[in-house]
């Protein structure tokens, strides 16, 4: 427990990188609650600034440095002290060496010694020395932490850690650790849980889904708490990552029979050839991927797919890239995160030499971007002239007089605010909106009937 030392103390943080360091995040800021501690609006004005870091690639280790750096600069707090913090995945491939390489860095804690961030932060207050730690702590331990969930309608709940899987770009297994997953019981208290307090959504959240309780069961049991989950009343169940190679048919049956699962499935694909896809250690072919694709389209016609994918791997040839090309084409997304490959040290994609120009997986990469924003407008164009149902998250932050929210298909939706009314009064309510435009990456069209 944190030290009395933190009592009153303003703090924020910022997340880079996946969901999972978002609920990392609210696990941090539930610990700071709990101390005393109070949000600040701003990192310029707050006693305790701490940041939850991805490594995944290089951009999220600038971004660090850059903000860290920039906090120099900013004026010193009323309490006359600020401590800096680094948690994530940053934080535990790095450790003690994040003191060298940010010289106003405070504290450093790894995911796997979370639970010790908020007396790593007190002590740091009370002596004025520097605090590391990144030993290894147990799933539960952290799970039972308290949180600071931004909303009141939605819960990140995480129902294992770590990675089996070593993808040769991926340095996730390395700071996350191995796979180990929660009780299967104790996650299912914990959504019944959350539906009493309101919660209407919940995302179920690990590195790979598909393969929760390999290690309590010997044979993974996702599905089943598919099952288990949506009898507990939440209205709606989203989950991610997914690999492709764990996703079983009796998965994919749960997610058409669940009526609270919603029709939309994150599928990373990474690269359409199956030369590149051995290379990356993915366990799965080209074929392999369509394959399940049918499957899932075959018990769910509608749903909305999103993927990732990887441009410019060490090797990938311009027909390799055609496949990938192809793939997309092929599949039809919905939604895809497109990356240009960035070298993770200490991963043995890595140390693969690679000739091709920068210039020329640039093109590429422009090439795939113009697919998939081609197939995600045509997808959308589906839901024009229907009427959707939103789960609203407020007003949109760029005009508040329009409300922003997600359909089932997690697709982002918005309407103006009725006359008269607020977006406070949708905020976490569920509204249908009929659909009049459908663009790129958005719907939007009116309000039509009460929200509930």
């Amino acid at each position: 427990m944190a030290s009395s030392v933190l009592q009153g103390k303003t703090y924020f943080v910022r997340t880079f990188g996946c969901q999972m360091n978002m609920h990392d995040s609210e696990r941090v800021s539930g610990m700071l609650d709990a101390a005393g501690c109070l949000p600040a609006a701003d990192p310029d004005g707050a006693d305790i600034v701490v940041f939850m870091t991805c490594c995944v690639r290089e951009k999220a280790d600038t971004r660090l440095y850059g903000q860290c750096s920039s906090l120099k600069s900013a004026p010193v707090p009323p309490s006359g002290r600020r401590v800096v913090a680094v948690g994530g995945c940053i934080a535990q491939r790095d450790g003690e060496g994040l003191l060298t390489n940010l010289d106003n860095v405070d504290v450093v804690f790894g995911t796997q010694a979370i639970t010790h961030a908020g007396e790593l932060i007190a002590r740091a207050f009370e002596t004025g020395e520097s605090q590391v730690l990144t030993s290894e702590d147990n799933v539960q331990s952290a799970t039972d932490m308290p949180w600071h969930r931004e909303t009141d309608y939605h819960a990140w709940v995480p129902i294992m850690t770590g990675c089996n899987n070593f993808c040769s770009y991926c340095i996730v297994p390395y700071v996350r650790g191995r796979e180990k997953s929660r009780p299967f019981e104790e996650i299912v208290d914990e959504v019944t849980g959350l539906t009493r307090l309101g919660v209407r959504e919940v995302t179920l959240l690990g590195q790979n889904v598909n393969s929760y309780g390999r290690d309590l069961f010997g044979a993974p049991r996702f599905a089943d708490l598919l099952r288990a989950v949506g009898e507990t009343g939440v209205e709606r169940i989203r989950f991610t990552s997914s690999h492709p190679k764990d996703l079983l048919p009796e998965t994919i049956d749960a997610m058409a029979e669940v009526p609270a699962v919603m029709p939309q499935l994150h599928l990373a694909v990474q690269s359409g050839s199956s030369r590149i896809l051995k290379a990356m250690n993915r366990k799965y072919t080209r074929e392999d991927y369509l394959a399940l694709v049918d499957r899932i389209r075959n018990k769910m016609p509608d749903i909305a797919l999103s993927t990732d994918i990887i441009v410019g791997f060490p090797g990938e040839t311009e027909g390799d890239f055609l496949e990938t090309l192809s793939l997309a084409e092929q599949v039809r997304y919905a939604q895809a995160f497109t990356f240009i490959y960035s070298k993770r040290a200490g991963t043995p994609a890595a140390e693969i030499y690679d000739p091709t120009p920068r210039s020329e997986i640039q093109a590429r990469f422009d090439r795939l971007v113009e697919v998939i924003q081609r197939t995600a407008y045509e997808e959308n164009q589906k839901e024009l002239n229907t009427t959707v149902p939103v789960l609203m998250e407020g007003a949109s932050k760029h005009d508040p007089s329009i409300l922003q929210g997600k359909s089932p298909k997690n697709q982002t939706v918005h309407a103006p605010v009725p006359e008269g009314a607020n977006a406070g009064d949708f905020t976490g309510k569920i509204v249908d909106v009929a659909v009049d435009t459908a663009r790129t990456w958005y719907l939007s069209g009116t309000l039509v009937g009460n929200p509930r």
